[in-house]
């Protein structure tokens, strides 16, 4: 078992499959939302959210190992919500 996995979990219709935390519905999109794109630090990520610093340094080593993968998945949720306000299907 290595690190990530004592930290990320990644499970069939528990957050779409998304890989989240382990113990937590907080994925890493979310994390690297919050880092990448809020600005948030690591540790107001952890003091926010009640997550160990390994939690979110796993997350964020998660989202750089599959950055592709998980920024096209947000876009295609992106799209798709949008498609919803604006009353057309996706």
């Amino acid at each position: 078992m290595t690190v990530l996995d004592r930290h990320i979990d990644v499970t069939p219709g528990i957050c779409g499959g998304r890989p989240r935390i382990a113990g937590h519905r907080i994925t890493v999109q979310n994390v690297a939302d919050w880092h990448e794109r809020q600005g948030l630090s690591v540790d107001e990520i952890a003091t926010a959210y009640g997550l160990s610093l390994g939690d979110v340094h796993a997350a964020l080593a998660y989202y750089y190992d599959h950055r592709s993968d998980v920024d096209a998945r947000a876009e295609a949720d992106a799209a798709f919500a949008e498609s919803l306000r604006s009353g057309s299907r996706a």
